[in-house]
């Protein structure tokens, strides 16, 4: 497992009668792994992994590592950490490469009780663990020092993500662990802004309906040609910042199904983007697919 490069965290497609589209989630993956994106993540917040039940989980995760050649680093959340331990084990015995490891789900306990959940999905695994810091989304905060802290205790802790849409928590984990962590923008509008803080990858959304932009997006800046980087983020931008809402899975997934890639179908209890939201996410495409830079 290389920690470094675009890494999607990839929607779950669904189909009409709210089964897990197997058949479109292989081809996706594969299609992905064609246009450079160096390791697949599903089980996110964006793969609505909190209304995923664990065989599904199970069987999603097999199916990624069977239709790619890249890497597979699952999403490990749950509402219990007992849950939790259960899918890094999974993923490893399915062959997943690393895990992302994120807060539980609902609780929002005292930080020594976030500390033990952590604590106990690192050592039931000795696969690679990245570290999910989303206090935005999830209502923990996992600090600089904490994260310093984990990174000293257990081997296996390798990477961070670091979605606190604060671009100086990048700057501190990197002046409390040096090179021992490898650094990832976890919001589609930080990318710059992260690897210019030193951030080595990027754990995206919109990856998943333009994989080329944001693989040429990322390869220009982390090459330091920042004319040619910002520009392509100037266009990609208003797509990139409909990461950034709460309706954030029926958005992508809306740009997916825009881009001949999927569709917008979510499952319950969320439904697709409509009204004023919808309308304005369709203008932003439209203008986007009219105006697609040439790579």
């Amino acid at each position: 497992m290389s920690f470094r490069g675009v890494m999607p965290a990839i929607t779950t497609p669904f189909t009409a009668n709210d089964r897990v589209d197997f058949d479109f989630l292989r081809q996706h993956v594969a299609w992905l792994a064609e246009h450079g994106v160096t390791a697949i993540v599903p089980l996110g917040s964006l793969g609505e992994g909190a209304t995923l039940d664990f065989d599904e989980k199970r069987t999603i995760l097999e199916a990624c590592v069977t239709a790619s050649r890249l890497p597979v680093m699952a999403a490990v959340s749950a509402l219990s950490t007992r849950e939790a331990c259960r899918i890094a084990t999974t993923a490893r015995d399915v062959g997943c490469k690393a895990l992302m490891v994120l807060p539980p789900y609902v609780h929002k306990g005292p930080p020594h009780e976030l500390h033990d959940h952590f604590t106990a999905v690192f050592e039931a695994t000795d696969l690679p663990c990245m570290i999910y810091n989303n206090p935005i989304a999830y209502g923990a905060d996992l600090t600089p020092p904490v994260i310093a802290d984990f990174a000293e205790r257990y081997s296996n802790v390798m990477a961070v993500k670091e979605s606190s849409g604060d671009s100086r928590r990048i700057t501190a984990v990197r002046a409390l662990c040096g090179d021992r962590l490898a650094l990832f923008a976890g919001l589609d509008d930080m990318i710059l802004e992260g690897i210019a803080a030193g951030a080595v990858g990027w754990i995206a959304g919109l990856v998943n309906a333009m994989p080329a932009e944001s693989v040429a997006l990322f390869d220009k800046a982390i090459a330091g040609e920042a004319a040619l980087a910002f520009e392509l983020y100037r266009w990609f931008l208003p797509l990139l910042r409909l990461d950034t809402v709460p309706e954030f899975v029926q958005l992508i997934k809306l740009v997916q199904q825009e881009c001949g890639m999927g569709s917008e179908r979510c499952r319950a209890p969320r439904t697709p983007a409509s009204g004023a939201q919808r309308e304005a996410a369709l203008a932003v495409i439209a203008h986007a697919l009219a105006t697609r830079p040439r790579l």
